[in-house]
């Protein structure tokens, strides 16, 4: 990922805040059947490892598991919220019009090897923890015990997991830290005002970058 230097993000936790917060995660490897790329939601566990690990399922039908499981490197991408900035925003414009169209966002970067695994008590460990996840803001959160056992085990055999501990890791928080307060203050202020929840979202990440 191309990051100039004023808009890397080192700090792990605030790397491993982002990866949790992001939800959906695009996977990528290459390998027999050319370059993949899978949408999955994931788990982030950061004490496995000098990065952490990331904890998934694809469907067993998807033939991108098998390039895992042949020991194809894997990036998976996660994305922050983001933004188009437009000229006007920036008082500069007004000032000497040297100013153009950009994109602001917040992303990370991991890669790593998988090890991937098909056991149905570790499978439905990994499915439960998931769901707990993201269930918990329900006002009645589904669990794994509420399905019929026959059901689950069926289910379970239909997909592959996996855990990829990560080897590298990056981040690149594209913010306008490379423009004036007044211009970064202008953008801030027309995100906020914005309809769009996710401009809302960049604005507040924009007034505390770190």
């Amino acid at each position: 990922m191309y990051c100039p230097a004023a808009f890397r993000q080192d700090d792990l936790a605030t790397l491993h805040a982002q990866i949790d917060a992001s939800g959906l995660a695009v996977l990528t490897s290459a390998g027999e059947l050319g370059l993949q790329a899978s949408h999955l939601p994931l788990l982030l566990e950061p004490g496995e490892g000098e990065f952490g690990t990331l904890y998934g399922h694809f469907a067993r039908a998807n033939p991108h598991w098998r390039d895992l499981a042949s020991g194809a490197e894997a990036l998976v991408v996660f994305s922050g919220p983001d933004a188009y900035i437009h000229p006007g925003w920036y008082p500069a414009k007004a000032e000497h019009g040297k100013v153009v169209p950009t994109w602001n966002y917040i992303a990370v970067h991991a890669w790593g090897q998988a090890e991937v695994f098909d056991e149905p008590e570790r499978l439905l460990q990994l499915v439960s923890r998931l769901s707990d996840r993201h269930e918990r803001q329900q006002a009645q959160p589904w669990a794994t015990s509420n399905a019929p056992r026959e059901y689950l085990d069926a289910m379970l055999r239909a997909i592959v997991g996996f855990a990829l501990p990560i080897r590298r890791l990056e981040g690149k928080w594209k913010l306008g830290q490379n423009r004036s307060a007044a211009d970064q203050a202008g953008v801030c202020a027309a995100l906020s005002a914005s309809p769009d929840a996710r401009s809302h979202e960049l604005a507040a990440r924009m007034s505390t970058p770190d």
